[in-house]
C-alpha cells in the first residue's frame, strides 16, 4: 500500500464501506429502504442492492442522498474517491466491478480474446495497437488492472464463465505468432481445465452474432445485467426487456457456433499454425 491505495490504484474504502456507510447513515436517519427510495426516485429494491456492494451509485445519484440524509456530502466525496481510484477506464469500471460478484458470466468478442481471458503479452499487444505512442508509464498498469479481473478465475467453481469468440479472433495475428500462439494456448487450457466454457463462431456462421462485444452477467441476489462495447465507450444495460433481448442473442449464437469440443479442436490447429510459423 501506498497513500492509502492499492498497487492498482483502488481505494481503500470500498464500495461495502459505502453501503453499509449508507445503511447505517439510513436507519439513524429514521428511514426505511422503501421510504428512503421513495425520497430519492427509486425502488427500495435497488436501496438494498447499494448498501449490500450489489450496484454502485452515479456520482450525481450520491449527491441526492447527502441532500436527503442531511450528511454534509459524505457520499458524494466516497463515491468520487471510489471513481478516481478504479484502474479502469469511466466506461469499463462498473463491469471490472460486477465481474467479481457474478454467479455467470458469457462474454462474446467479435475482435478480440476477451479481457479476463488474455494472456499479458496478448493485453500488451491490444493496447499498443490501439494506441500506438502510449507512455511506457500507462502501459504496465493498464496491463496490470486487465489481469487484476482474472483473479476471479482463481475459484474453480464461481463464476461460470461462457466465452464465444468470432473466428476472426483466432485468425487475428495479434503481437506476431509467439503471442497468438501463448494467448490460443492458454484458452485452450482452460476450456480443457473445465474453467470456461468456450465455444467459436465459425466464419461460415453468417450475420447471427452482433457486431460489438456483448457481456451478460447473472447474480445470486440480483437481476441480470448486459454490456456491449464500442470505441472508447460502454453501454450497461439493466432494463429487463433489453437484457432477455441480449440473452436471446446469445442463445442464438450459442446454438450456431461450433460445439466446444470442435471449437477447442480449432483453436488448438490454429495456435499449432502460429508455432509453426515463428
Amino acid at each position: 500500500m501506498a497513500n492509502g491505495r492499492s498497487v492498482l490504484g483502488q481505494s481503500r474504502i470500498g464500495w461495502e464501506f459505502f453501503g453499509s456507510e449508507l445503511k447505517r447513515r439510513r436507519e439513524a436517519a429514521g428511514f426505511s429502504q422503501a421510504r428512503l427510495g421513495g425520497r430519492l426516485f427509486c425502488s427500495g429494491q435497488y436501496i438494498c442492492q447499494l448498501e449490500s456492494a450489489v450496484r454502485k451509485p452515479q456520482l450525481d445519484f450520491a449527491r441526492l442522498i447527502d441532500e436527503v440524509l442531511e450528511t454534509d456530502g459524505i457520499f458524494e466525496r466516497m463515491c468520487k474517491e471510489l471513481i478516481d481510484s478504479s484502474p479502469y477506464d469511466s466506461y469499463f469500471a462498473d463491469i471490472a466491478y460486477l465481474e467479481g460478484l457474478a454467479d455467470t458470466i458469457c462474454d462474446y468478442a467479435p475482435v478480440f480474446v476477451p479481457g479476463l481471458l488474455q494472456t499479458a503479452a496478448y493485453a500488451r499487444a491490444v493496447l499498443l495497437g490501439s494506441f500506438p505512442f502510449k507512455p511506457e508509464g500507462e502501459v504496465g498498469p493498464w496491463v496490470a488492472g486487465r489481469l487484476a479481473r482474472q483473479r476471479i478465475l482463481e475459484n474453480p467453481a464461481k463464476p461460470e464463465v461462457w466465452a464465444i469468440l468470432d473466428e476472426g479472433v483466432l485468425r487475428r495475428a495479434v503481437g506476431g505468432n509467439a503471442v497468438m500462439h501463448e494467448q490460443l494456448t492458454h484458452v485452450v487450457s482452460l476450456g480443457e481445465r473445465r474453467r470456461i466454457g468456450v465455444q467459436v463462431m465459425p466464419l461460415s456462421g453468417g450475420a447471427c452474432a452482433p457486431g460489438a462485444v456483448l457481456k451478460i452477467m447473472t447474480f445470486e441476489d440480483a437481476p441480470p445485467v448486459a454490456y456491449s462495447q464500442g470505441v472508447m465507450s460502454g453501454h450497461l444495460v439493466d432494463d429487463p426487456a433489453l437484457v432477455t433481448q441480449c440473452v436471446k442473442s446469445y442463445d442464438v449464437m450459442r446454438a450456431t457456433a461450433l460445439s466446444p469440443e470442435a471449437s477447442l479442436s480449432l483453436i488448438k490447429s490454429v495456435a499449432k499454425e502460429y508455432a509453426h510459423a515463428q
